[in-house]
C-alpha cells in the first residue's frame, strides 16, 4: 500500500503540475527537453500505480485461496522483490524508449 501511496503521489507532485500549465496555457511552455522527462514520469508513475493494484490483488487473492500457508509464501524478502519488480518494470517502461 505504501508502493501504490508513493506512486500516486509522485502523480501528484511531478506529473500534474506541468500538465496543469500545458492545460491553462495551451501549450508546453516548460523547456523542449523537460517534455520527454515529464512524459517518461507521467508513464512511470502511473504503469506503476497500476502494476500495484495487480500486486495487491495477487497478495489478497493469495491469503483467499490459502490463508495458513500464506505466511510461509508472502515473506518480507518476497513483497520488497515484488515492489522492486513493479518500480523497475513502471521504469523501464517509460524510460527506454527515450
Amino acid at each position: 500500500l505504501v508502493s501504490l501511496f508513493m506512486s500516486d503521489l509522485m502523480v501528484g507532485l511531478v506529473v500534474m503540475p506541468p500538465a496543469m500549465l500545458n492545460q491553462l496555457y495551451g501549450h508546453w511552455v516548460l523547456r523542449g527537453d523537460f517534455c520527454s522527462l515529464w512524459a517518461s514520469f507521467d508513464v512511470m508513475c502511473c504503469s506503476a500505480s497500476i502494476l500495484n493494484l495487480c500486486i495487491i490483488s495477487l497478495d489478497r487473492y493469495l491469503i483467499i485461496i490459502s490463508p495458513l500457508k500464506y505466511k510461509l509464501r508472502m515473506t518480507s524478502c518476497r513483497a520488497l522483490w515484488l515492489i522492486l519488480a513493479t518500480w523497475t518494470v513502471a521504469a523501464l517502461a517509460s524510460f527506454l524508449p527515450i
